[in-house]
């Protein structure tokens, strides 16, 4: 049965369509020239850091991210960028008596944006705070670990095949793919994808989904 569900945050419950049009506007760039840059790293399955290394070849993202908030204009994110299906999401997966949290690849400053958020989670955890990052082994072995130790009873969800499906797996969690974000678009694993417990398009759809499923696993034990 599922016990414990896990979510990335962006792509997955955060809407970064803001964020990358900040960052083009950041860097100068026409915002539909820097989605089209973005998708083709998606596509060669390339760190998305590279995207701004197109445009500008030395760039260090902790140092450009300190001169952003030098600048008066931070990387930030309110509840006007969450999906709208997320929140109702986790309040339903809650109301089923599951542990709920959020584990992602985050920058310093977003641990205490998803804690202002006030969402209905148990766990709210980030690469820089855990001081590891996706998809590292010990990343998973974090989200294990505060998911109560058993990691077949844990379910990860997530919009990337490479980033969080495959490790997941891996680690012995169960996963589902969530098609949005660039990535959930346009980066195609099958063989991962096959492999995921769910994949669906919406999180209005998941908490039914983890119902049946663990009514299923309760019938036949």
């Amino acid at each position: 049965m599922i016990n414990t569900v896990f979510f990335d945050v962006g792509g997955t419950i955060l809407d970064e369509s803001h964020e990358f049009a900040a960052w083009a506007d950041w860097l100068g760039v026409p915002r539909h020239t820097f989605s089209a840059v973005f998708g083709a790293v998606i596509a060669r399955g390339l760190d998305y850091q590279e995207t701004f290394r197109v445009f500008r070849p030395d760039f260090d993202l902790a140092a450009e991210l300190d001169r952003r908030v030098a600048a008066g204009r931070p990387e930030t994110f309110g509840e006007e960028d969450l999906y709208p299906d997320a929140r109702g999401c986790l309040s339903a997966l809650k109301a089923q008596g599951l542990t709920v949290g959020l584990a992602g690849n985050q920058p310093a400053h977003a641990e205490a944006s998803l804690r202002a958020l006030d969402l209905p989670v148990d766990v709210i955890g980030t690469s820089h705070g855990w001081g590891v990052a996706k998809p590292a082994p010990a990343f998973f072995d974090r989200v294990v670990a505060e998911g109560g130790g058993d990691p077949s009873s844990i379910l990860y969800v997530g919009d990337r095949p490479d980033n969080d499906a495959r490790p997941a797996l891996a680690a012995g969690l169960k996963a589902c793919l969530i098609r949005r974000s660039p990535w959930g678009h346009i980066l195609d694993l099958p063989a991962v994808a096959e492999r995921c417990l769910f994949r669906i398009d919406s999180l209005d759809d998941l908490p039914g989904l983890v119902a049946e499923h663990n009514a299923a696993s309760g019938q036949g034990q």
